[in-house]
């Protein structure tokens, strides 16, 4: 019975769910555990989906669309049909390397805002899926940064609140309209 979500790659020009943005409380409390998978969170895993597409994102948590949810949903391959998005249902870090990367990293909830943040290079991730089935995973790369990206909003975290170039974040904030004062800067880590 374990088979993926289907779901069409495309972007509407109504997407089913409404996006927040920096500034906005909701992105700032921490997600709770959801307590039973069934169709209701499957329904929300696509229109999560459905909405990720059609902002162009790659990556997408369940509070930037206003629900205190821990599900991410995540598709580094949004233009390949053949390669099935993700569902990550009450995500957990395992492991993390030592060694680290430094990536240009951006956010729906913050668009047109790119500065690069330093995460761990590898992470090990425990997750159910959308039919309640326990995973795990071990990746790097780009999935391993967007994990990460998404978990951080299941805890409140944006990534600007871990960027450490602040002249570059002040500029990039400014230009887009975005207050500074809205980040909330983690320190060593």
């Amino acid at each position: 019975m374990t088979k993926n979500l289907i779901i069409e790659k495309e972007k509407l020009e109504n997407p089913p769910l409404e996006m927040h943005y920096l500034g906005d409380k909701v992105l700032r409390q921490p997600a709770k555990r959801v307590a039973k998978i069934d169709d209701s969170i499957r329904q929300l895993a696509k229109e999560m989906l459905q909405t990720m597409y059609s902002e162009n994102g790659i990556g997408l948590a369940a509070p930037q669309i206003g629900i205190n949810k821990q599900i991410i949903v995540i598709d580094t391959q949004p233009d390949n049909q053949a390669n099935p998005p993700m569902i990550l249902i009450n995500p957990e870090i395992k492991r993390v390397s030592k060694d680290l990367c430094v990536m240009e990293e951006g956010c729906l909830s913050i668009p047109q805002v790119f500065l690069e943040v330093t995460r761990p290079r590898t992470i090990e991730v425990i997750y159910k899926d959308e039919y309640g089935k326990q995973q795990k995973i071990k990746t790097m790369g780009l999935l391993s940064r967007v994990i990460q990206h998404e978990m951080d909003h299941l805890n409140g975290v944006l990534f600007v609140d871990r960027v450490q170039n602040n002249f570059a974040l002040t500029e990039e904030l400014n230009k887009k309209g975005f207050s500074v004062s809205a980040v909330k800067p983690i320190i060593n880590n």
